[in-house]
């Protein structure tokens, strides 16, 4: 395991290197205790080309909160069956399944955080118990909160947060999409999925 000095050390580091370089360090050092994140949104398209290009069966955890649109549940079958990517769909405790049907519509409303920590928390730190990295897509363009995280973040459980897309603005983001033919979500321009709390 790397020392927090290391760790610190090392994100100072990358703050001046590419995406790739990030990622590739990350597969490379974590390997197979490595997993990347992914919504299949148009702006998580980038990071999972990347990840793709630089190990092809990297573990790809999508959250399937049974809130999604059918569009992004197509779209992202279509593009894990092209790209061929190894992608293990999330879902929710079982335990949770007959509270959830009762209140599947009202949830979200009422109690949107016990509405996400079901759907979307819980299963994924269900998922990520065995890893080591976990590799996502946040920038720091997209939040104050966001505006002020690191490229890699230990998380109080030990697990390495790994962040390669940071420094990127949307700009970047359609750059890249644009240069590499990336397929936009079909619901574009209207390209959002709404989190739980949100649908109503």
């Amino acid at each position: 395991m790397l020392s927090i000095s290391e760790i610190k050390h090392l994100s100072e580091e990358f703050e001046t290197k590419t995406p790739q370089e990030i990622i590739k360090w990350a597969v490379d050092t974590f390997w197979p205790q490595i997993a990347l994140s992914s919504s299949f949104q148009t702006h998580s398209m980038p990071l999972l080309h990347m990840a793709s290009q630089i190990r092809r069966d990297i573990l790809i955890f999508f959250l399937d909160t049974g809130y999604h649109f059918w569009d992004t549940l197509i779209f992202r079958e279509r593009i894990a069956s092209e790209w061929h990517l190894n992608v293990l769909d999330l879902y929710r405790d079982t335990r949770w399944d007959v509270f959830a049907r009762d209140h599947t519509r009202t949830l979200p409303l009422e109690d949107p955080n016990l509405c996400c920590f079901i759907h979307k928390v819980q299963p994924m730190q269900k998922a990520l118990k065995d890893m080591k990295a976990w590799i996502n897509g946040i920038r720091r363009d997209q939040t104050q909160v966001r505006a002020r995280a690191q490229i890699l973040e230990l998380q109080p459980d030990r697990l390495l947060k790994v962040n390669p897309l940071l420094n990127w603005t949307e700009a970047d983001v359609k750059r890249y999409a644009e240069e590499n033919n990336l397929p936009p979500h079909p619901l574009l321009p209207v390209a959002w999925e709404p989190s739980p709390g949100e649908l109503l």
